[in-house]
């Protein structure tokens, strides 16, 4: 498949992504960019303009470049009779249509404002005496298009600080899971990849429904399972990255990733029956670079390659990846054993047997703060030899509460 024809299947996902939208028809036009400004030859606009007004049905039309200035949005739209998309408004629909928690809403109005700023400009620019000619002074000295700016600015502000106050308790959350030493794993990749099919199957969490569309997960969510050795981690399950995404997207749900930055482990799942699954790869791995994460966790991240099942005979060529299929369950446990291997190593716990007094408190405490894996009771002793995963801190107040 050309590349063109994988974007084209891209944009097609995209539209179908949208509940209640119907994908009429698609096609190909060449085209080209001078000066910011899309250019569309007088042919191949004369083909479109006959195809889309001979579609009855039709109520949009989309055009998968990333933005779309507003004179030529709006003489399109003159000439086609209906709204004209590009990929920001697209998927800035997609996003407020997914939004479900307050940050999530946030992020997508703080989005928007840039949108609704350009078509302000516009508008005052079109009509300048509307903007600044004295019939439209308000009371208050400024013009419309001044009141509309100033009103744009302290929305701006407001969103921001209702953010910043999301982002605090974020913080405060973070350190009552830092006091708890519970490990976070980050599950990330390209949308519709697969992350949370991956991340109920390891934790078993009936509550969640992954959906086979692009951005089907917004909102970050976590979720609680245990590795082999009985350690609780907690797997957060984000926003599924695009290519092209533009960049005022990125800058407005960079407050959602954040979370990754805290976290112990990153997870990027690959779906390797896609034909573009290196460029999806190229895409989540400059995002992250972009996020500017520590470098120990951007090198001890863990590669997953999903849907193996729908590529015969796959093994996968990079040596630390690990190939499984989230759908079916094939390669959970040597994954599940990779992790634990990994997020005992990023956090520093190790496997010690230590021998506890049956009566008193020391084998509660350790089932309160560490992954108990064995008890042996030593009846003639009154003791027991406990095998435990623990971390170099856990263990120093283990020792401080029970020097004996």
């Amino acid at each position: 498949m050309a590349a063109s024809e994988r974007r084209a299947a891209e944009a097609r996902a995209l539209v179908r992504a949208l509940d209640g939208w119907t994908l009429l028809a698609a096609t190909a036009a060449p085209a080209e960019t001078r000066g910011g400004r899309l250019v569309l030859g007088r042919g191949a606009l004369r083909r479109l303009t006959e195809r889309i007004r001979g579609c009855r049905e039709a109520t949009a039309v989309f055009l998968d470049v990333e933005r779309l200035d507003k004179p030529t949005q709006r003489e399109l739209e003159a000439a086609w009779a209906v709204p004209v998309l590009d990929r920001f408004a697209l998927v800035l629909h997609i996003f407020r249509r997914r939004a479900r928690s307050r940050e999530a809403r946030l992020q997508v109005a703080l989005a928007e404002l840039p949108l609704l700023r350009s078509r302000l400009d516009s508008d005052a620019a079109r009509a300048p005496g509307r903007g600044s000619g004295s019939r439209y002074i308000l009371g208050s000295g400024e013009s419309f298009t001044q009141m509309q700016r100033r009103l744009f600015r302290e929305r701006e502000m407001k969103i921001e600080k209702a953010l910043e106050r999301l982002r605090a308790k974020r913080r405060l959350l973070g350190g009552q899971r830092a006091r708890r030493e519970l490990p976070v794993v980050s599950v990330v990749g390209y949308t519709n990849c697969g992350k949370t099919t991956l991340v109920k199957a390891l934790t078993g969490d009936a509550d969640m429904q992954p959906r086979d569309q692009l951005f089907a997960t917004l909102d970050v969510t976590a979720h609680a399972g245990a590795l082999p050795c009985g350690l609780t981690v907690v797997y957060v399950d984000t926003v599924g990255f695009l290519s092209q995404l533009p960049h005022s997207l990125i800058a407005a749900f960079s407050a959602t990733l954040e979370d990754v930055a805290q976290s112990d482990l990153i997870v990027h799942v690959r779906d390797v029956s896609h034909p573009e699954s290196e460029l999806q790869k190229a895409t989540v791995l400059s995002t992250l670079r972009d996020l500017r994460l520590p470098a120990p966790l951007l090198a001890s991240l863990l590669e997953v390659h999903n849907k193996a099942d729908r590529v015969p005979g796959y093994t996968p060529r990079e040596p630390h990846a690990v190939a499984v299929s989230a759908l079916q369950g094939h390669g959970l446990p040597e994954l599940k054993a990779r992790l634990e291997d990994a997020v005992l190593k990023a956090t520093g716990r190790r496997a010690l047997t230590l021998r506890v007094q049956l009566e008193g408190q020391q084998l509660s405490w350790l089932h309160e703060e560490a992954a108990v894996q064995e008890v042996r009771v030593l009846p003639e002793a009154g003791a027991a030899e406990v095998t435990v995963v623990i971390s170099g801190s856990a263990y120093g107040r283990f020792r401080k509460l029970f020097p004996e």
